[in-house]
């Protein structure tokens, strides 16, 4: 079964770059184009694409402002991977608040570009490092107001899951958390699917934003 992806662009060249990387793989199929955030809404609800290439920088609407549009209050929408030129862009906290899965740049080697496609497509975060420190940078400098409040949901995890997900808002891997935890890089797996079950949140980035925002992860703490 096909991956359909969705390319978000306001250069008509860049889009047809990214459409022939694409097309070139067989389990990636092109469903539409996009030359605004405005037409990404409209795309993605005639096309029902499972991942969005979105430029965070388009006329009119811009990806940010999209993103918002297609995310908020679903579950269930299609991933969103950001397009961004360099990766300290500073709009990568509110992109991920919005409910972006990841970040990549546009000079991404096309083998890169495929398999972040394919990462998101499956579940799972598309966070560099770099883009973690960022993340977790402009939260201890600008915390937002939601983060004056908890969320009732955080009762509902176990103590050895508020554990995981203070690591999880590292930005440690599944490998580099079971040795911290002691504990089988499986049985992180679990607890992390356990985590976003309970505080119904699409993926690891939604995580490391309601660690931010609901004080499981102090100011401080992410050294």
């Amino acid at each position: 079964m096909s991956i359909r992806v969705l390319i978000a662009d306001d250069q008509a060249l860049v889009r047809a770059g990214f459409r022939m990387v694409l097309e070139a793989e067989p389990d990636l199929e092109v469903v539409g184009e996009a030359a605004d955030g405005a037409e990404a809404v409209s795309s993605a609800r005639e096309t029902d694409p499972d991942v969005i290439l979105m430029d965070v920088r388009m006329p009119n609407v811009d990806g940010l402002e999209a993103t918002r549009r297609l995310l908020t209050g679903r579950e269930d929408g299609p991933r969103v991977l950001i397009l961004t030129t360099f990766d300290l862009d500073e709009y990568v906290y509110e992109a991920l608040r919005a409910g972006a899965s990841g970040f990549l740049l546009k000079d991404t080697p096309p083998e890169e570009l495929i398999e972040g496609i394919r990462v998101v497509a499956r579940g799972d975060a598309l966070l560099s490092p770099t883009i973690m420190r960022r993340v977790i940078e402009e939260y201890v400098q600008h915390p937002p107001a939601a983060a004056q409040t908890s969320s009732p949901a955080i009762e509902e995890l176990t103590t050895r899951e508020l554990e995981i997900l203070r690591y999880v808002a590292r930005g440690l891997s599944n490998a580099e958390i079971a040795g911290e935890a002691f504990v089988s890089e499986t049985t992180v797996k679990t607890h992390v699917a356990h985590i976003l079950m309970k505080l119904r949140l699409r993926d690891r980035v939604q995580a490391v934003v309601f660690a931010y925002e609901n004080g499981v992860v102090a100011r401080g703490e992410s050294d």
